[in-house]
């Protein structure tokens, strides 16, 4: 196998009429894993626009991994409750907004998924760490945060109210 012909990238090549040995792709071509159909799930927009949906129904199992890759992923910088005081803040860096402030808490859910996919600011995108369903699932976990830090009473089911300590 090791004298066998072959062609290294960008070497010249005598077997094709214009000499390299690089080919284009056939139209068309959509590597393995990359066809995107659905805008919604690869996105997070509709129309252009952030989503206030998501692309699949959340559930006790999404919320866990949410709430497992939130853990992971983003409570270094943004800690495990979200208010912005991770690990590596207290450490020196700099530190991300609180995700409870009123203007994330007012955002639609497509713009975190866009900014966990996509980066802002000093956050890098994680697009190639953290696979789209589980961006998804961050995304969830981070609404169940901001409502549990702004939660009332009446926010909670007449039969669980009694409940309360």
């Amino acid at each position: 196998m090791h004298d066998q012909p072959k062609y290294i990238p960008l070497r010249e090549s005598t077997f094709f009429s214009d000499a390299r040995s690089a080919r284009a792709l056939v139209a068309g071509t959509v590597a393995r894993g990359q066809l995107h159909e659905d805008p919604l799930l690869y996105t997070g927009k509709v129309n252009g626009a952030d989503t206030t949906v998501f692309p699949f129904r959340i559930d006790n199992r999404v919320m866990a991994r949410g709430q497992e890759r939130f853990d992971i992923y983003c409570s270094p910088c943004h800690g495990r409750t979200g208010s912005g005081d991770g690990m590596v803040v207290r450490r020196g860096y700099r530190r991300p907004p609180s995700l409870h402030d009123d203007r994330l808490r007012n955002t639609p859910v497509g713009h975190f998924f866009d900014v966990i996919s996509n980066g802002f600011g000093a956050m890098p995108d994680y697009a190639p760490q953290i696979n789209v369903e589980d961006r998804w699932a961050i995304a969830a976990y981070i609404r169940a945060l901001q409502l549990s830090e702004h939660a009332t009473v009446a926010d909670l089911p007449a039969d669980q109210r009694g409940k309360m300590p």
